[in-house]
C-alpha cells in the first residue's frame, strides 16, 4: 500500500479520536420516574420552578432564583424577547408570581405572631406593620398569578380544548386554582372580617363575589370561606371529589339565632304540639358546612392587556351538587367539586363521638333532645336517606357509608343524607317517639310535590335498627303494656298524651324502604353479661327527662308520686337495659313487624366460624335476633357488630339504594 494512503488513514483515525474526546452530548439512560418528574413537577411539588419555566427563563440569561426573587423585572425582560411565544410567556409568568407568593407565605413576616405583653407597644406596631405589608405583597403576587393563568388558558390562540393532553395546561390550571384559594385565605388573614366580604380588594384590583350559581348563599351571611386544599382528615378513608376547573372551598355559615339561644337542658315531653319559636324545631339543622367551587374571570370581555393589569374580576361561587359544568370564555368545561371536606369539617369541629359517651352517664347537657343534621343544602329533587346510629354511638358510625355515598356519582345525584343524633341512655320507646316527632316535623316542611317528600330510605344500626323498625311500624301496645304492669289503676291514664303518644306506635309514611344492620330485634344476651350489667348500673337517665314528666303530669292535676309508684320499674329504664332479651321493652315490641308494603332488608354480621344459623353471631347480636321474617334480602357478612364500617356491608348498602332508584324508575338496571 502506498505510503500516502497510510498517512491519510492515520490522520483520519487521529482526528476521530481527538474529536470523540471533546464530545459534549452523549447517551445516558434516565430512570422513568425522573423523566416523568421533570415533565410534570412544578413549584407546587418541589422547591423550584418547572422545567418548562426554567427553559423560558434561560433565554433571559439570568438565574432562575433571581427571577423568582424579582418577578416584576424578570417578566418585563421576558416580554422584550420576541422569540418567547405567548403561551410560554404567560405560563412562566403565572408560575413565577405564584412562586413569589408562596415565598412570602412561608416567610417569618407573614407568620401570625403572638403579640405578648412583654413587647413594647412600639414593637408590636412595627411587627403588625411588617405582617400586613407581607400579606399585601403576597396578595399582589397571587392576583398577578391568577391573571396570567387566566390569560394563558383563555386568551391565547390555542384554547384549552386544543391543549387537552398538554402537561403544561394541567400545571397552569393548578396554579390558577391554588392562587384563588390562597387569595381568599390571605385576604381573610389580612383584614380579619367578621363575615366574608362581597369584594376582595388587592391594591387597585377588585374581585367581586357572585352567588348567582349558589342561590342559597345569596343574601346569606357567610362566616368563613375555607380552602379545601389544606384540609386533611385522619378519620376519612378517602376524599371524594370531582376533577375539573375551579378552586374547591368549604362555606361555613353562622349558627342560627335559634340554635344559639335555645335552652339545651330543656326536655320537651310533647314535641309534636310544642310551640317552637318561628314554628320550626331548632333541633332540625340545615347544613352549615357547604361545598363550593370558585372560579375567577373578568367581569366583561376585555383585551389581554387589560386582563393582565387592571380588569375587574368576578369570583363566581358554584354549588357542585347542582352544577357539573362551568362556562369560561364562551366554552363549557367540567366543574371541580370536593364533597368530603365539608362533612369532615363538620365531624371534626363538633366531636360528636365524645358527646355520645358523655350523655350515657348524663354528663353532657348538649344532647337532651335528639337532633337531625342535613349534610348538604336541602334539594327538593333528591330522595332522602336517614341514618340512625346505635348504642353509645353518634353520626361518626356512618363515616364510611356517608363518604361512599358522596363518592358514588349515581347516589350523590339522587340522594341527600340526613343523620339522627340522639342520647342512647334514654328508654328506647322514648327515643323512638322523640325521633318520630323530629322526622315527622322535618318531612312536614317539604312541599308535597317535591321528590324529597316520598320514597325515603331509613337505615339503622343496632339499637338504631330497633328504633328504625318501630318508625316504620303501626301498633297499639297499650293493653299489652298495662297487662305486663299488672296494674289496672293505670287504665285511667292510658289516654293521656304522655302515655298514648308512646304506646300507640305510628309509622312515618315518607319511608318506603328500610335497612337494618346488626339489629337485635329480639334483644341480646350480651346486655346481661356481668360486665354489661355493671356498666348499666352507672348509665343514668337524664334528670331533665324525669322533671319534664313530673311537670307534664302536674299540669293536669295528677299526683306524680302516685303514678310513678304504680309503674313497673322495668318500663322506665335506660336504653342498654332495654336491649336485654329479658326486658319488658323487648317483650312488648319484638313481634312488631314493619307495615305492610314497606320493603326492608337485613345485613347481619358473623364473627363465628360457623354457617349454622343457630350459632352465627357478631359477638353482640345472634343471628336469630337479627333475622327478621319478610325481608326482601338478607346478607350475612364476615365481621363483628360494627358491620356498617366494613367494605362488604357498604357495597351491599349501595346495591340496595341503587336498586331503590331502579324500582322507582329513576335509574336503568
Amino acid at each position: 500500500m502506498p505510503k500516502q494512503i497510510y498517512h491519510v488513514l492515520f490522520t483520519v483515525l487521529l482526528g476521530s479520536t481527538l474529536l470523540s474526546g471533546c464530545q459534549i452530548v452523549s447517551i445516558k439512560k434516565q430512570a422513568l420516574n425522573v423523566t416523568i418528574a421533570n415533565e410534570r413537577e412544578s413549584i407546587l411539588t418541589r422547591n423550584k420552578l418547572s422545567e418548562a419555566s426554567l427553559n423560558v427563563l434561560s433565554m433571559t440569561g439570568r438565574e432562575a432564583k433571581i427571577c423568582s426573587d424579582e418577578p416584576e423585572q424578570c417578566i418585563q425582560e421576558l416580554q422584550q424577547i420576541p422569540q418567547v411565544q405567548d403561551e410560554q410567556f404567560l405560563s412562566t409568568a403565572s408560575e413565577v408570581y405564584l412562586a413569589k407568593a408562596l415565598t412570602f407565605e412561608g416567610s417569618a413576616d407573614c407568620k401570625v405572631n403572638i403579640l405578648t405583653g412583654t413587647k413594647s407597644e412600639e414593637k408590636q406596631k412595627l411587627q403588625q406593620a411588617s405582617y400586613d405589608k407581607c400579606l399585601d405583597q403576597q396578595l399582589y403576587m397571587l392576583d398577578k398569578s391568577i391573571r396570567y393563568s387566566y390569560a394563558y388558558m383563555f386568551k391565547t390562540e390555542r384554547g384549552p380544548q386544543d391543549r387537552i393532553f398538554d402537561n403544561r395546561q394541567v400545571q397552569i390550571r393548578d396554579f390558577y386554582n391554588l392562587a384563588i384559594a390562597k387569595l381568599v385565605s390571605a385576604y381573610a388573614l389580612r383584614h380579619k372580617p367578621e363575615q366574608v366580604s362581597p369584594q376582595i380588594k388587592v391594591g387597585k384590583s377588585i374581585y367581586s363575589i357572585n352567588f348567582d350559581y349558589y342561590p342559597q348563599l345569596k343574601q346569606q351571611k357567610i362566616e368563613q370561606l375555607i380552602s379545601s386544599y389544606n384540609l386533611n382528615f385522619s378519620g376519612l378513608r378517602s376524599i371524594n371529589r370531582r376533577d375539573g376547573f375551579g378552586s374547591e372551598f368549604v362555606v361555613v355559615l353562622p349558627q342560627t339565632q335559634d340554635d344559639l339561644g335555645q335552652d339545651k337542658s330543656k326536655y320537651i315531653i310533647d314535641p309534636l304540639n310544642f310551640s317552637y319559636k318561628n314554628g320550626v324545631n331548632p333541633n332540625i339543622h340545615q347544613a352549615r358546612y357547604l361545598a363550593a367551587t370558585l372560579t375567577a374571570q373578568p367581569k366583561s370581555a376585555t383585551s389581554i392587556e387589560d386582563i393582565l393589569t387592571n380588569a375587574e374580576f368576578e369570583l363566581k361561587a358554584f354549588d357542585p351538587y347542582k352544577y357539573e359544568k362551568v362556562v369560561m370564555a364562551n366554552k363549557t368545561y367540567p366543574l371541580a367539586g370536593n364533597f368530603s371536606t365539608p362533612y369532615g369539617l363538620w365531624l371534626a369541629q363538633n366531636n360528636l363521638g365524645k358527646a355520645a359517651y358523655l350523655t350515657l352517664i348524663d354528663r353532657d347537657d348538649h344532647l337532651i333532645m335528639p337532633h337531625l343534621y342535613m349534610l348538604e343544602p336541602y334539594n327538593p329533587n333528591k330522595k332522602v336517606i336517614v341514618l340512625v346510629h346505635g348504642l353509645a354511638s353518634s353520626p361518626e358510625a356512618w363515616i364510611r357509608l356517608t363518604n361512599d355515598i358522596m363518592g358514588d356519582t349515581v347516589l350523590r345525584e339522587n340522594f341527600q343524607v340526613w343523620q339522627v343524633f340522639y342520647s342512647t341512655n334514654m328508654p328506647i320507646i322514648e327515643s323512638r317517639f322523640q325521633i318520630y316527632a323530629l322526622l315527622t316535623q322535618a318531612f312536614s316542611q317539604i312541599d308535597n310535590k317535591a321528590a324529597a317528600k316520598k320514597d325515603a330510605v331509613l337505615v339503622g344500626h343496632s339499637m338504631g335498627g330497633i328504633i328504625a323498625r318501630l318508625l316504620v311500624s303501626d301498633a297499639d301496645v297499650t293493653q299489652e303494656a298495662l297487662s305486663l304492669m299488672n296494674n289496672r289503676q293505670l287504665n285511667k291514664y292510658k289516654n293521656l298524651p304522655i302515655v298514648s303518644q308512646r304506646l300507640v306506635i305510628k309509622d312515618i309514611p315518607n319511608f318506603t324502604r328500610a335497612i337494618f344492620l346488626a339489629t337485635p330485634h329480639k334483644g341480646t344476651e350480651f346486655a346481661d353479661r356481668w360486665f354489661t350489667k355493671a356498666a348499666r348500673k352507672i348509665i343514668r337517665l337524664p334528670g331533665a327527662f324525669f322533671s319534664a314528666i313530673g311537670d307534664s303530669l302536674q299540669s293536669q292535676d295528677i299526683d306524680v308520686k302516685e303514678v310513678l309508684s304504680q309503674i313497673d320499674p322495668g318500663f322506665i329504664q335506660n336504653g342498654p337495659s332495654d336491649l336485654s332479651y329479658q326486658s319488658k321493652f323487648m317483650e312488648l315490641t319484638h313481634d312488631i313487624q314493619p307495615r305492610k308494603g314497606l320493603i326492608f332488608h337485613s345485613i347481619i354480621g358473623n364473627k363465628s366460624n360457623s354457617d349454622d344459623l343457630n350459632i352465627i353471631s357478631d359477638d353482640v347480636v345472634a343471628y336469630k335476633s337479627a333475622h327478621l321474617e319478610g325481608a326482601a334480602s338478607e346478607k350475612i357478612i364476615k365481621g363483628g357488630h360494627s358491620i356498617q364500617e366494613t367494605p362488604e356491608a357498604i357495597l351491599e348498602l349501595r346495591r340496595i339504594v341503587r336498586l331503590h332508584l331502579t324500582q322507582l324508575g329513576l335509574r336503568q338496571p
